[in-house]
Parts: C-alpha cells; sequence; structure tokens
C-alpha cells in the first residue's frame, strides 16, 4: 500500500491562486489530481507519468501546473485563476503503472483523503 498525504487547498476569491501538495510514501509511476464538487462525479484534473508528460482537463488548461518531485515522492498542483466552478474537494492519486487514459479514476490504486477547495464569487 501506499499512503497519499495531501496538504494546501483552503478559500480563495475567484482569479486567486492555491497550491496542493501530495506526499506519497513510496515511488510511484503515474500521479494525478481528481477533484469532486458536491452532487456531482468525480473528474479528473491532471495528470502525470514517469516521463514527466502531462495531460489535463480541457476545463483546467492553462490554468493548473501539474509537477513532481521524485526525491520526495511529492505531487503538486498549482492552480491560478481560480473561478467559483473549480471549487471541489481535490485528490491525490497514483498509481505503480501507466495509464492508458491518465484522467480516468478507474486507473488508480492509491488515493489520498481530499482537500477542500473553495472558490468565492
Amino acid at each position: 500500500q501506499v499512503q497519499l498525504v495531501e496538504s494546501g487547498g483552503g478559500a480563495v476569491q475567484t482569479g486567486g491562486s492555491l497550491r496542493l501538495s501530495c506526499v506519497g510514501s513510496a515511488y510511484t509511476a503515474t500521479m494525478a489530481w481528481f477533484r469532486q464538487a458536491l452532487g456531482k462525479e468525480r473528474e479528473g484534473v491532471a495528470a502525470i507519468d514517469p516521463n514527466l508528460h502531462t495531460t489535463f482537463a480541457d476545463s483546467m488548461k492553462g490554468r493548473v501546473t501539474i509537477f513532481r518531485d521524485n526525491t520526495k515522492n511529492t505531487l503538486y498542483l498549482q492552480m491560478n485563476s481560480l473561478k467559483p466552478e473549480d471549487t471541489a474537494i481535490y485528490y491525490c492519486a497514483a498509481s505503480r503503472g501507466f495509464s492508458r487514459d491518465p484522467l480516468r479514476a478507474e486507473g488508480y490504486n492509491f488515493w489520498g483523503q481530499g482537500k477542500q477547495v473553495t472558490v468565492s464569487s
């Protein structure tokens, strides 16, 4: 088992920025961020594979950056120009292998507990 612990998040106003971090108890090949808004299904936000290839949800392109520090088993999500519709619980996810569709939750074995992000208008 790999434990994932997220930090960061919180509340910001529209147009603000936040950074999420996720520390893993061990190295994992593919890592990603998902989010789930109240009453909605969980959706992929961004993912990064072992080759540092990144994938972004269309709704987040140009506003988020995903990066990782493998020396610290840590994943980051930098979010800018936040909108009220970005309000959700954000989850870190990890997989020991590659994922054919890195923004699908089914490809991940390990999950963090989630962090609330609230964007007010």
